[in-house]
């Protein structure tokens, strides 16, 4: 069996306090875009469970990747066989795109489905959250208004097809420990669901990302990239997440600029 993880992109991400937990409360809203990683599973050869990774190269070892950890999540639970994970790479870590994420949520999804487990979306949801905070997005992988850690969603009608989205990511990346040490927790200035029923081309008045301002200082390149997107005619363009990819949101028929980076997304 084989499925496509996509990325999300943050439109918008207010960092509003700290919790007692030591995790923080955001407001931001997660938007699908078919970016795909290619995940496949089939049974085990060999009786061991392994993962072969192709593609962009990960730092992380195969014990700390998150379909591994998504699989021995749900096996003792459903005395899960042995399997084999084929996992080809497009979307970059630590990039703000939620990849990781999406390939967890992704393999636990196949995995009901392969072996007829019956479990709910929101049973999904739960062994999602105890993967990363926003894994539980993509089990229903539709437009949410997200809140508290980034896992309580409200759906909201956002449809961003009539546009041209370009994701640019440069050569560094952002940790996002890193990134959440280096702010300071506010409230948002807009209300971000109003803020989002204005004209794209007004959003850049009203939609921050609270990560931009500690990554355009450690990373100039980043800034140069959404400066960029503006002088060549972006409606809106943001960092995503904490970093370190910038997307830019432009009219269907604009002329879209180069890059000496590397573009991920052009659609």
């Amino acid at each position: 069996m084989i499925l496509f993880p996509n990325a999300k992109i943050n439109i918008g991400l207010s960092v509003v306090e700290k919790r007692p937990d030591g995790y923080h409360n955001i407001e931001t809203v997660f938007y699908p875009l078919a970016v795909e990683d290619a995940l496949e599973i089939v049974p085990s050869s060999d009786g061991d469970t392994k993962l072969h990774l192709s593609g962009i190269t990960l730092h992380n070892n195969e014990s700390e990747n998150l379909v591994i950890k998504a699989y021995k999540l749900l096996a003792p639970h459903f005395q899960l066989p042995p399997l084999h994970f084929y996992l080809h790479k497009v979307i970059p870590s630590e990039a703000g795109l939620g990849g990781g994420s999406s390939d967890a949520a992704h393999t636990l999804k196949m995995l009901n489905e392969m072996f007829d487990l019956h479990i709910s979306n929101e049973k999904l949801r739960d062994f999602a959250e105890k993967l990363g905070a926003d894994c539980p997005f993509f089990i229903e992988n539709v437009p949410v208004f997200a809140t508290e850690k980034g896992d309580v969603f409200q759906k909201i009608e956002l449809d961003l097809s009539h546009y041209k989205i370009l994701i640019v990511k440069p050569p560094c990346s952002v940790s996002t420990q890193e990134a959440y040490n280096n702010i300071i927790p506010k409230k948002a200035q807009h209300f971000l669901p109003d803020a989002l029923k204005q004209p794209i081309s007004e959003w850049k008045n009203l939609i921050f990302n609270d990560f931009e301002s500690f990554a355009f200082k450690k990373h100039p390149e980043i800034k140069e990239i959404k400066e960029t997107f503006y002088a060549q005619g972006a409606l809106y363009a943001s960092m995503s997440g904490s970093g370190s990819a910038v997307y830019g949101i432009f009219e269907k028929d604009m002329i879209i600029p180069s890059f000496n980076y590397s573009i991920i997304h052009n659609l």
